[in-house]
């Protein structure tokens, strides 16, 4: 793949970001295991350690960009945050060391149980209701900080930075999706943080000597140098002139966009 498509496919990664709370982890995976294919079983490891180098960038800067007062929400969740970034640096290890073929089939695995759990239990698409009228008072609730060792060790292994389980969590929780998914960002932060450094640091990279991929531990800095040359330009408009989406579109164009990631990479 040249640069010029890595920088097309970037721009969607920024969008992903802004409108997913994605960071770009569930385009990326695929995308980098299609450039660095030549890399053979072990472009899934490389493609999720480049994931998470991508996803701190736009994550960062996303977050970076966010309204205080929508920031806000998550004030007091410094052990959920903690545990987050426990959790993936366990999870970056665990992607060094695992059989690569193993990746690929949980991360489509992983896709496909969590778009049938958000279309089939109620309070993703459909905010639960008090006797099937209207949607719980009381405010949104915070995520337990329980949950931040699981989600940032799944998130980092498989290079998806822990918005495909903060967003639904937080949907159920109270959040709107515009709110869920831009609380998603800084998550990702505290996941991708301890994941890159980890992935960067790696011993026993994959040899690309006949492959002709530069590797850094295990990151592909040419892959992510272009994915988020594409990416940061169209975080910073999209952040300033978000486009309203009505609620239950936005949770469908969210599931929609798991079931085409989990296709892309069977498909690679």
């Amino acid at each position: 793949m040249d640069i010029a498509a890595l920088i097309g496919i970037g721009v969607l990664t920024g969008a992903t970001t802004v409108l997913f709370g994605f960071g770009g982890g569930f385009v990326t995976v695929p995308v980098v295991v299609w450039a660095d294919a030549a890399l053979g079983a072990d472009a899934v490891r490389v493609a999720t350690a480049t994931s998470a180098l991508v996803m701190l960038v736009n994550a960062g800067f996303a977050t970076a960009v966010t309204p205080r007062r929508v920031l806000g929400a998550l004030r007091g969740s410094g052990a959920l945050l903690l545990l987050l970034a426990a959790g993936a640096a366990a999870g970056a290890l665990a992607t060094g060391t695992a059989p690569a073929g193993l990746t690929r089939w949980v991360f489509v695995g992983y896709l496909a149980v969590t778009a049938a759990d958000l279309l089939l239990r109620p309070g993703f698409l459909r905010p639960r209701t008090r006797s099937g009228a209207a949607p719980e008072s009381g405010g949104p609730r915070p995520l337990p900080a329980v949950l931040g060792a699981p989600i940032g060790a799944v998130a980092a292994y498989l290079g998806v930075g822990g918005s495909v389980m903060t967003v639904p969590a937080m949907r159920r929780a109270g959040h709107p999706m515009h709110a869920a998914t831009a609380l998603a960002n800084p998550l990702t932060l505290a996941i991708a943080l301890p994941a890159t450094a980890v992935s960067l640091s790696a011993a026993g990279a994959p040899s690309a000597a006949h492959a002709h991929v530069h590797l850094v531990g295990l990151v592909d800095p040419r892959a992510a140098a272009a994915l988020l040359l594409g990416a940061l330009p169209v975080i910073a408009v999209l952040r300033r002139r978000p486009p309203r989406i009505p609620d239950r579109v936005h949770a469908g164009a969210y599931i929609g966009l798991l079931g085409a990631a989990g296709i892309a990479m069977l498909a690679f």
